[in-house]
């Protein structure tokens, strides 16, 4: 198994932890998660490769947060069965600014009575925002689940504009 090293990044919705190894990014996690990340033998220190693709998760994130990225270009290494992968990879198929319900999703695989499945691999989506599961919804449009909190989640849809805006008091939450 290859060595996964971490370094941690500060946010507007919070510190994140970033882990990869050679195959590419594994996990991006929030301050609190619903499902966290088995950290033994997590390193930091990375060098090389994996320094660098580390570096322009950070770099990609803090362009996502001011605004100025939509898509990511990153080496993506999730783990996780066959239906939880295809399931992430059909979440970066939802664009920028868009919601789709868990039925959209399930619908989008081609397994419409998988809701329940699909729903459950969504939360253990090991790298959000970057596979955007927070761009998934209930199917009568309110905010359901999320492995970070539904504060999390509602502040990524504003930030996109797929969430009706509050007063706004110049961070993400407010």
């Amino acid at each position: 198994m290859n060595t996964r090293y971490f370094e941690r990044m500060d946010s507007p919705i919070g510190t994140l932890t970033l882990a990869a190894d050679a195959a590419g990014l594994r996990h991006i996690e929030f301050p609190t998660n619903r499902h966290p990340v088995d950290r033994a033998g997590l390193v930091p220190g990375a060098r090389g490769a994996i320094a660098e693709t580390l570096a322009t998760a950070r770099a990609q994130l803090l362009e996502y947060f001011a605004g100025a990225r939509r898509t990511f270009a990153l080496p993506l290494a999730p783990e996780g069965t066959p239906f939880q992968r295809e399931v992430w990879t059909m979440l970066a198929r939802i664009p920028w600014g868009a919601t789709w319900s868990y039925g959209q999703l399930a619908k989008a695989i081609g397994q419409p009575a998988a809701v329940r499945a699909v729903g459950a691999a969504n939360g253990r989506n090991p790298l959000p925002i970057v596979l955007p599961c927070h761009r998934v919804i209930g199917s009568d449009g309110a905010l359901t689940g999320f492995g970070g909190g539904l504060p999390i989640k509602e502040a990524l849809l504003r930030l996109e504009g797929a969430w009706p805006a509050r007063a706004s008091t110049g961070d993400l939450f407010g």
